[in-house]
C-alpha cells in the first residue's frame, strides 16, 4: 500500500514525529530514509524485503541480514539492488559512517573505560557486517582516550598472520600509550579460540617492550562482542 493511503499515525514519518523514532520498526525507519518505492513496489515493501534474511525471496529480495548488514554494504554492495540509485546508496552508507563518527568522538572525549560498552559498540559499528575476518587495533593515549583505530591485517587470524612487529610500529608512530585488540568472526560466534589466546599473549609480550599496554581483545560477532579482559583470558 502507498504511503499516502495509510492512515495519518501509521505513515513513518508522521509516527516517529509523534511517538519517537522507538515506536519505529526498523523496516519503518528505513523507508524514511528511501523516501519512496519503485514502480510496483511500496517504499515500505522495498524496505522489508532489503532487510530479510540472505536467501529468503530470491533475487527479487536480496536481503543483507538485517539492518545491520545494509548499515555495513559498501556502495558498491548496494548497487545491484533495484531502486537504489546513488543518492539513496550514499545516503545509506553515510547514516552508518555517521554513527561511527559519533561514537569516536565519544571515546576521544573521555577514558574507553568510562563506558565500556561504547567501546563495543564501536567495534560493532566497524567490523560485525564484514565477511572476512579483520584485525583492528584501537590506539589509546595516556589517558586511555581514543587516538586512532587501524584495521591492521584480513584474513584467517594466527600468530604468522598477525605481525606483532606491524602493530608496535604503528603504536609507537600514535604515541600510544595503550592499545585495544580486535577482531570479528564472520562465523558470528564470540567465543575465542586457543589461537585467539596465544596471539593476544604475543602482542602482549610485543608491545610490552616499548612500555603500551594491551586494555582489551574484543571479539566481534553478529549483535554481539565479547571483552576477554573481562573473561579474565588476558
Amino acid at each position: 500500500m502507498p504511503l499516502k493511503d495509510l492512515p495519518p499515525d501509521a505513515r513513518p514519518r508522521e509516527k516517529l514525529l509523534a511517538r519517537g523514532p522507538g515506536a519505529l520498526s526498523d523496516a519503518e525507519l528505513l523507508a524514511i530514509l528511501l523516501r519512496t518505492g519503485i514502480q510496483g513496489k511500496g517504499v515500505l515493501q522495498l524496505a522489508d524485503e532489503l532487510l530479510q534474511l540472505p536467501g529468503k525471496g530470491g533475487l527479487k529480495a536480496p536481503g543483507f541480514g538485517g539492518i545491520a548488514g545494509l548499515l555495513n554494504a559498501t556502495a558498491d554492495d548496494l548497487q545491484p539492488v533495484k531502486g537504489l540509485g546513488p543518492a539513496k546508496r550514499a545516503e545509506i552508507v553515510a547514516v552508518l559512517e555517521l554513527a561511527r563518527r559519533a561514537m569516536a568522538q565519544r571515546l576521544q572525549e573521555r577514558t574507553v573505560f568510562a563506558s565500556p560498552d561504547s567501546v563495543k559498540h564501536y567495534l560493532q559499528l566497524h567490523l560485525a557486517g564484514l565477511a572476512h575476518e579483520v584485525f583492528a587495533v584501537l590506539f589509546l593515549d595516556t589517558q586511555n582516550r581514543l587516538v586512532a583505530m587501524e584495521e591492521m591485517f584480513r584474513g584467517t587470524l594466527s600468530q604468522t598472520s598477525v605481525y606483532p612487529r606491524e602493530v608496535v610500529k604503528r603504536a609507537l608512530h600514535h604515541q600510544a600509550g595503550a592499545v585495544v585488540l580486535a577482531h570479528n568472526h564472520p562465523s558470528g560466534s564470540v567465543q575465542p579460540s586457543r589461537a585467539d589466546e596465544m596471539l593476544t599473549q604475543t602482542l602482549k609480550a610485543a608491545l610490552a617492550l616499548v612500555d603500551v599496554r594491551v586494555l582489551d581483545h574484543i571479539i566481534v560477532g553478529q549483535g554481539e562482542a565479547l571483552s576477554m579482559a573481562e573473561r579474565g583470558l588476558l
